[in-house]
């Protein structure tokens, strides 16, 4: 490492420290993850938290993150390395794959079960949450079965409960329970009504079930991704019938639709609940509330009236002293054998779209082909992305482009992706590098890219930034010489994916399949 290096790596800490949610003093302040971690659930084993999230088609899935203090979270892996059917995910199915999924700590095993809407609810396991974890095995087949969870009662029995997605059963906001067998693998009954949330909370799912003190707990959200509230539902029995209560809800706070998460007790026996917020491009991001019980009915963040329905905290203590300040990885050296936790591919990955050079301490991305009858990169599978990790940041990256001396057309270089797009790459165009900037509105709609060649490279060196301000604001810029950058005149507005915040990350296309490709040399990729 390079004193320059060593000294950019000292600066990210001390940003991350200076901006990380836990702030030093014994509080902490929400959202703990400002990182698109959809749907999250979460699970105590001993003393640590463990937690995991919706990935959709992204890849590697189901992404595992620990913690000791539940505000200071790391990514230590995966649970999905390649989404089955494989075939089906070796091209990008948007909005398709893995939904709210639920994990759980049962007899000294991790369990997670999560529904694909397309194929049914699938259940996966290890002995230890960085892996490995079993191949999935299909608990319930059925498209439109969505969101499980699975409970083991005082008595061995194991239960099952899941919601339904409209766009594929042409039914939701309903609850349905069902046997399982003892392994956890199967149903064994066709399952009954628990709960429907018509006519007042509509978009009921995402149900989580728990049991204290002689009451069954259904915590589920309603009312919609961007703008509900939390429900509750109790019964003495787990067949019902449910009594049902709002117990959180935005109030007279900043956040939106505080809901969907997990409930968690520390060692010290005090209660939290995690939940994700929409922040529209930036994905739906993690907040932690405290939980007390009040007549053996949860209230969840702050009740300012006594009313019972609490609304979301920005700031309170920690519910642990101790533990160094963590968040999410973002800057990648690629120094190391691997590529970092942070990178997702947007389809079940080929080994030869990229390939980490240690000896080299590169990224190397060889170029793959384009999808026929492409109008622009939505379809596009060989693109690695991670998420956006704050509401303000910069992304500077340098790359060597190698182009394929024989093949017209290939392309590299850094992309803001989402329902719109913009990028600034390299094009190898007959015997020139072109510096290109391109965007897409309406990718996801098959709308064409708009490219605009702004100067032509006297070298294959090229350092890309891009900065994203508040309100997703991106400015992108280049640099031959990693010092003095130029900016790219017009400023893009990022927009979320399908069920995804957007994402930043990198690409290698070539236009057509022959028998060799070109490749660039990513040497770093840093966020601050």
């Amino acid at each position: 490492m390079t004193p320059s290096t060593f000294c950019t790596l000292i600066l990210c800490f001390l940003y991350l420290g200076t901006h990380a949610q836990d702030l030093g003093n014994g509080t902490y302040r929400n959202p703990v993850i400002n990182a698109d971690y959809s749907d999250p659930d979460a699970c105590a084993a001993g003393p640590d938290f463990y937690m995991t999230a919706s990935s959709f088609n992204c890849i590697p899935g189901l992404p595992i993150l620990h913690s000791t203090d539940l505000v200071n979270w790391s990514l230590i892996g995966y649970a999905l390395l390649r989404l089955p059917p494989y075939d089906h995910f070796s091209k990008v199915q948007h909005g398709g794959g893995v939904w709210a999924p639920a994990i759980r700590y049962h007899k000294n095993e991790f369990y997670i079960y999560y529904p694909d809407p397309d194929f049914g609810i699938y259940m996966i396991k290890a002995r230890s949450a960085k892996g490995p974890w079993s191949a999935p095995i299909l608990v319930k087949e059925g498209r439109g079965i969505i969101d499980p969870c699975p409970f083991w009662d005082d008595d061995g029995q194991a239960y099952l409960i899941h919601a339904y997605a409209g766009s594929r059963a042409g039914i939701k906001s309903v609850l349905t329970l069902h046997h399982m067998n003892a392994a956890g693998t199967t149903v064994t009954d066709a399952g009954i009504l628990v709960a429907d949330g018509h006519p007042s909370n509509p978009t009921l799912e995402g149900p989580k079930l728990y049991k204290r003190n002689g009451y069954y707990y259904i915590f589920a959200p309603a009312g919609g991704v961007s703008t509900g509230w939390q429900l509750i539902l109790r019964s003495k029995k787990i067949e019902g019938p449910y009594e049902e209560k709002i117990v959180l809800d935005q109030g007279s706070s900043s956040v939106n639709g505080p809901h969907q998460g997990a409930w968690v007790t520390t060692p010290a026996g005090t209660d939290w609940f995690l939940h994700f917020q929409d922040k529209d491009a930036y994905g739906r991001v993690v907040h932690l509330q405290p939980m007390k019980w009040v007549d053996d009915w949860p209230v969840i963040g702050i009740d300012k009236d006594g009313d019972g329905k609490g609304e979301p905290v920005i700031t309170w203590k920690k519910p642990l002293a101790g533990s160094s300040l963590k968040t999410p990885p973002t800057s990648d050296e690629f120094n190391s054998g691997e590529i970092g936790l942070q990178w997702q591919w947007q389809a079940n990955p080929l080994p030869v779209w990229g390939m980490s050079a240690p000896s080299r301490g590169v990224l190397r991305l060889f170029s793959a082909k384009l999808p026929d009858s492409l109008y622009n990169y939505w379809e596009v599978p060989n693109l690695l992305l991670q998420k956006f990790p704050n509401d303000s940041f910069t992304v500077t990256t340098v790359c060597k482009f190698t182009p394929n001396p024989g093949l017209e057309g290939e392309r590299t270089g850094l992309i803001i992706m989402g329902s719109d797009y913009a990028s600034l790459s390299i094009l190898k165009k007959q015997k020139e590098l072109q510096l290109v900037y391109s965007t897409c509105k309406n990718a996801d709609k098959g709308k064409a890219e708009s490219q605009q060649v702004i100067t032509t490279l006297a070298d294959s060196t090229c350092y890309f930034r891009v900065q994203v301000s508040a309100g997703a604001h991106c400015q992108f810029s280049y640099s031959m010489n990693g010092k003095d950058f130029t900016m790219i005149k017009e400023t893009f507005a990022a927009k979320p994916g399908r069920w995804i915040g957007a994402k930043v990350g990198l690409f290698c296309t070539r236009p057509a399949q022959i028998n060799d490709a070109g490749y660039a040399d990513y040497d770093w990729f840093r966020i601050k």
